[in-house]
């Protein structure tokens, strides 16, 4: 995959440093040639300096033939703006861009961006943290709209079928992991005493599954 990371900050340089290692293209820009000093030893990384937002730097970064842009800046507006543009003119499949007001995430969608709120996720996950909760983040998806989560099936859950634990367009078993293997269950699967399930919830449903998993 052709990788587009604009910004070379923390999570720009930490992005493009793992993009790298697992074997993609990936070119990074940013205003500051000392920022790329932040990338790994050795990256395989091109680097472009000169303004994000700029359509020269842009297409001197191969924004005409990248399947994503990922716009990490510390501006909700350049973002933004970058998102806009590999959308709307370049048509590129995948747009991402960091978001650092949440309340702002309805723009970006309309704009075709994913927007990844940093503060959203990270306040999330601190609680969910501080409170010991035993649920693990896989992924988000959205502006953390869809979670994927993984738990160590309690005891009290052995023999209870898959179909117990989903609600529907709210929380669904997606694939459990039961020794070395993983499979999809179906609905009459039933939980075996140390399975991993792995749900895919809404967000605004994380309450109601750790009630259904008697961690409430």
């Amino acid at each position: 995959m052709k990788v587009i990371v604009v910004g070379c900050g923390r999570l720009g340089s930490s992005l493009a440093n793992e993009l790298a290692r697992r074997g993609n293209i990936v070119t990074v820009v940013d205003t500051d040639p000392a920022a790329f000093q932040r990338l790994a030893p050795g990256t395989t990384c091109r680097t472009v300096e000169g303004v994000g937002f700029d359509r020269d730097v842009l297409e001197n970064a191969g924004i005409a033939a990248v399947d994503a842009v990922v716009a990490t800046t510390g501006s909700d507006d350049a973002n933004a703006l970058i998102g806009r543009i590999g959308r709307s003119r370049y048509r590129v499949p995948q747009v991402i861009a960091r978001l650092h007001d949440p309340r702002q995430a309805h723009l970006y969608r309309s704009l075709g961006v994913h927007p990844v709120s940093t503060i959203a996720w990270g306040t999330e996950r601190i609680c969910e943290l501080l409170s010991f909760q035993p649920l693990e983040a896989v992924l988000t998806m959205g502006d953390s709209d869809v979670e994927l989560l993984r738990v160590a099936a309690h005891t009290l859950l052995v023999g209870t079928p898959v179909s117990a634990l989903t609600v529907a367009g709210e929380i669904q078993v997606v694939s459990i992991e039961r020794g070395a293997q993983a499979f999809i269950p179906i609905s009459g699967t039933t939980v075996h005493d140390q399975d991993i399930l792995c749900f895919a919830v809404m967000s605004a449903s994380k309450p109601r599954l750790r009630s259904m998993l008697g961690q409430e």
